[in-house]
């Protein structure tokens, strides 16, 4: 097989899940959930497909990325997705961005970008707005860091578990 024969399978593959994907949200409108579908690859199967549940679960964070990389990792039983690939049929927000980045995906690749979502009227690029250096002065909402001098008694006891697993 050519490298030319090869990139084709791959990006074919790839139209393929992101078809799929696209066709996940599609269904997800049809079923009361949001219009977004994910699914999660590694090599050239399909380890876990997700859909968005936020208000069928009421659950913020039941993105159709996450609610895949979930599946993904109790299908293989771990919590790192390294070799995997993210499919979302759209751009990843923030959280499903660092929940991906947290489970080591090796790539995501993605349809609708966050201005497609914001003309549906799922405007989240304020969200990336927060990220892109703006002081947390100037966040919708508080954060603040509370003194404490017991702050570090539980990476204390992890660092001193003799049978902990890093990740």
């Amino acid at each position: 097989m050519t490298l030319q024969t090869e990139y084709t399978r791959l990006h074919e593959l790839e139209r393929f899940w992101l078809n799929e994907a696209i066709r996940l949200a599609t269904a997800s409108v049809a079923n009361g959930g949001g219009p977004f579908g994910a699914l999660v690859a590694k090599g050239e199967k399909v380890v876990a497909l997700g859909n968005n549940q936020v208000t069928a679960n009421l659950d913020p964070t039941a993105h159709a990325e996450v609610s895949a990389l979930r599946a993904s990792c109790q299908q293989l039983d771990t919590f790192s997705l390294e070799g995997c690939v993210l499919v979302s049929s759209c751009e990843p927000c923030p959280m499903c961005l660092s929940s991906a980045l947290w489970a080591r995906v090796d790539r995501i690749i993605f349809a609708a970008d966050r201005h497609d979502a914001a003309g549906a009227g799922f405007d989240d690029r304020k969200f990336y707005d927060l990220f892109e250096n703006k002081p947390t002065s100037l966040w919708p909402m508080q954060i603040e860091r509370l003194e404490l001098p017991n702050r570090t008694v539980p990476f204390d006891a992890w660092l001193a578990k003799a049978d902990r697993v890093e990740y």
